[in-house]
């Protein structure tokens, strides 16, 4: 009874929006999509109960329009629905927040003995010590479910003390949903259809475990030389942490129930504590940040990112606005999160600044010329591998040593990535997906070097054994 009510209040909330909002939206999409070669975004804009715009923009990347119904990875936006289930039963008494999660999920061991004090609060706002510097959750092997996902850590350790430092880390809530699993009895999938989309009227909507479980509208691209390609998302696991597709039409039902304060789904009790940041992050609480917009408008809004695609969603809770923004592109150029500022200056009467084209094709130009260069020297290289041999009076080894420098660069590109980027892991694929012009010039340097190595010594072998 209460889904039914609940789905159909989202539905009959629905009103006719003034039409000058959809108007400068849609014209505001479609000067960012000219401007950057955007390929596909859909979009949802709510106020109260109503429905002020819901659209989608473009083509997928299997080449099907975007439309409102079309299933779009959210990526960490599902942070927010994980925390939702915990605290589903954390008001049913299953689970208590400041309990430590194996009282509820044994399974849960790690190699270091202070895991065991990690509470269910602390995975949801980030602070149970785990972290990417001390478990490389992207760059190890990949699990095929959620018990797979806590199984990995039985070795894994701990960057702090619990409940001591804040450390956005996907594994938190991979563990979150592994425990919605074991205490709510049925998978994760089946768990949030029945508490969370189908009670707000969110049939197209669903979540999965990993990239093979893409459909193709969730598919995305990367920007190459100024135009999106179509690619597959490398290999990872995301259940929990980022595995939900939705709509613009789902998610419009999302904001709207958030908004009105999740009735039936949450007391509003409950609700206020997902939204309380806790002391070691006053900028993020259960799932949600909690920031202000550029005129300073408090917000509630989390964004997400896959490798291909990335979304972000806001609430604006002094006007009752919600907005939610899905696009097929990758990370690197943060057009979820820059439509969703100029989307929020129409909102707040301001005028969106429409980007002048892609920041980095400059240096994607620059390394794609460097690798014809560089292509090009290893090829003079090689062919003069017998003049080079004949000058040399020795082997004089410690010559051929600038060659391998790319190749060392290569092979250690992952933990200097980690240091660059503070910690944050990343798997030697996945940095191909965010640096490409940059990896494939590396590799060009590595291939190159390899090949004038081995072309010098032969000749040199040659030289001595005549």
């Amino acid at each position: 009874m209460i889904k039914t009510a609940l789905a159909a209040l989202c539905l009959a909330l629905v009103s006719t929006p003034s039409p000058s909002v959809p108007t400068s939206v849609d014209a505001y999409v479609e000067q960012y999509r000219a401007a950057t070669g955007l390929p596909g975004v859909a979009v949802a804009i709510t106020k109260g109960g109503s429905v002020v715009h819901a659209a989608g923009y473009g083509r997928t990347a299997t080449g099907e329009p975007v439309t409102a119904d079309t299933p779009m990875a959210v990526a960490s936006v599902s942070k927010s629905f994980t925390a939702l289930a915990v605290m589903q039963l954390a008001e049913k008494g299953k689970v208590a927040l400041d309990q430590p999660v194996r009282r509820y999920l044994p399974e849960f061991t790690m190699a270091d003995p202070r895991a065991a004090k990690i509470t269910v609060r602390q995975l949801l706002n980030q602070t149970s010590g785990m972290a990417d510097s001390a478990f490389h959750e992207k760059s190890l092997p990949q699990p095929e479910t959620l018990q797979g996902a806590v199984a990995r850590l039985r070795t894994a350790g701990l960057a702090a003390d619990p409940g001591t430092v804040f450390s956005y880390h996907n594994t938190n809530y991979q563990v979150a949903a592994r425990l919605v699993e074991v205490v709510g009895g049925r998978p994760f999938a089946d768990h949030l259809d029945a508490n969370v989309f189908e009670p707000l009227g969110m049939r197209h909507s669903t979540t999965v475990d990993t990239d093979r479980d893409l459909p193709g509208s969730a598919r995305g691209h990367l920007y190459v030389l100024g135009r999106a390609v179509a690619l597959p998302e490398p290999t990872g696991f995301g259940n929990g942490s980022g595995g939900v597709l939705s709509t613009a039409g789902d998610m419009a039902r999302w904001l709207i129930a958030q908004n009105a304060g999740l009735p039936g789904l949450l007391s509003p009790q409950a609700v206020r504590e997902m939204r309380t940041p806790s002391k070691q992050n006053d900028g993020y609480a259960l799932g949600w940040e909690i920031g202000t917009t550029e005129r300073g408008t408090p917000v509630i809004e989390h964004g997400g990112d896959l490798f291909t695609s990335s979304a972000h969603q806001l609430l604006m809770p002094g006007s009752g606005h919600g907005v939610a923004v899905m696009v097929n592109t990758n990370m690197a150029f943060s057009n979820a999160h820059d439509l969703m500022t100029g989307i929020v200056a129409i909102i707040e009467g301001g005028t969106p600044q429409v980007p002048s084209g892609q920041p980095l094709i400059l240096t994607d130009v620059l390394f794609a010329l460097l690798t014809l260069v560089t292509i090009g020297l290893g090829i003079r290289g090689a062919a003069r591998a017998r003049r080079w041999a004949a000058r040399r009076t020795g082997w004089q080894l410690w010559r051929l040593a600038p060659y391998l420098v790319p190749i060392g660069l290569c092979a250690t590109i992952v933990p200097i990535h980690r240091v660059l980027a503070r910690g944050r892991d990343a798997a030697w694929v996945q940095l191909a997906y965010l640096y490409p012009t940059f990896m494939v010039w590396l590799v060009a340097a590595a291939a190159a070097g390899l090949a004038v190595v081995a072309v010098r010594l032969w000749g040199a072998t040659r030289l001595r054994r005549g």
